[in-house]
Order: structure tokens, then sequence, then C-alpha cells
């Protein structure tokens, strides 16, 4: 990487820009969790990440996967644990219980997945 520099008064300043922002873009549960991860327990792989200019789309990528894992995994637990619109109707509480569970255990597989992986 060549960089230039510019005289300002008496100094050489670096001719360097700010890196570019994804538009649109806006942290959320699992990006969030991402970044806190890094900073805290990645430090090395934190500073690579934000000196090469790929935090952002690392954490948009985290992001957009563990999203639909997550949906993905609520359909599926959803069918396995037979819980169906009937259901929904019959006994709202029951119903409410096993997707508060279900939601649950997606949240740890993914938070686990895309969150801590290694």
């Amino acid at each position: 990487m060549d960089i230039t520099y510019r005289k300002v008064g008496d100094y050489y300043v670096p001719n360097i820009k700010a890196p570019e922002q994804i538009k649109g873009f806006k942290l959320e549960k699992y990006s969030i969790l991402r970044l806190q991860y890094l900073k805290e327990h990645r430090r090395g792989e934190y500073t690579y990440l934000l000196i090469e200019n790929k935090l952002q789309s690392h954490l948009l990528e985290v992001q957009k996967n563990a999203k639909k894992e997550y949906e993905m995994l609520i359909k599926e637990l959803k069918i396995k644990e037979n819980i169906t619109e009937e259901l929904k109707e019959k006994d709202q509480m029951k119903w409410v219980g096993l997707m508060n569970n279900i939601s649950n255990i997606a949240d740890e597989i993914v938070i686990k997945k895309y969150v801590y992986e290694e």
C-alpha cells in the first residue's frame, strides 16, 4: 500500500480518506453481539477487520446468515414439535410457551454458530 503525503505548514500529513460505509447498514442483535465478542475476546481479528475496512461487511454477513438460519430453525422446530395454527386457536397459552421455547433454542444455536464462531 503506497501512502502519499502533503505538506501542511512544517508537517507532512498522509493523504488518507475515511473508509467507505455500507449504505443503510444498521447493527441488529446478532451483529451487535458479534462486534462485542470480537472487541472483548478476539482483539486481533477485530483490529484486522477494522484496519482492512472489512468490519462492516463481516458484521453484515453475520447478521444476514444468522437471521436466515434463525428463521429456518423456527420453521423446522415448529414442524418437529407439532406446533400448528390449530393449537394456537385451541390453547393460546400452550402455543405461546412452545413458541418461546423453540425461539430460545434457535437463538442459542444461532448465537453459538455465528457470534462465537472461531
